[in-house]
């Protein structure tokens, strides 16, 4: 597997492309929608970018939704952002000192456009929760879950900020 990440870092052909950002920011939410969690979410929807499969993706971002395993700690679509940062601006050397900074540059700088524009990228903060974390038993997703909880937009916004970043890269 090591071998096919490196491969597919080191041909970063695939940047040159420019995505739709309305489909990608529908297709977040649909995802959300569906049941997937706020961090799979983001990352599924630009999983094409990544060599992973649809099981996979969902697998590797599963642990980062609410905020991390719903300890409500960093927003898993701001999680989800920097999973797909990760194949953007891939380091997988441990010594190449540039593609680090290139890669933490990236997850600051859209992490940073999430927090101006919904004031946080912590979860409890942009959910106005009091508690520090909740079980590990995720909530139903019903009417009134998606109604008291506004995530489908933050997986939208996250989805729009990770695009613009994609249409931007040279």
């Amino acid at each position: 597997m090591f071998h096919l990440i490196e491969y597919f870092c080191s041909n970063k052909h695939y940047l040159t492309m420019k995505v739709n950002i309305e489909e990608r920011v529908e297709r977040a939410r649909g995802l959300f929608l569906e049941g997937y969690n706020c961090a799979q979410s983001v990352f599924l929807t630009y999983r094409d970018l990544t060599p992973f499969d649809k099981q996979i993706a969902a697998t590797v971002a599963a642990p980062f939704g609410g905020g991390m395993g719903r300890l409500r700690e960093v927003c898993g679509a701001v999680s989800g952002m920097t999973m797909v940062a990760g194949f953007l601006y891939p380091n997988y050397n441990p010594t190449d000192s540039q593609s680090k900074k290139d890669n933490y540059a990236a997850v600051q700088e859209l992490a940073e456009k999430f927090r101006t524009e919904n004031g946080s990228i912590v979860c409890r903060e942009l959910l106005g929760l009091t508690q520090k974390k909740d079980e590990p038993t995720p909530s139903p997703r019903t009417e009134e879950y998606y109604h008291r909880r506004p995530c489908a937009d933050y997986v939208a916004i996250a989805a729009r900020i990770v695009g613009e970043k994609i249409n931007s890269m040279e």
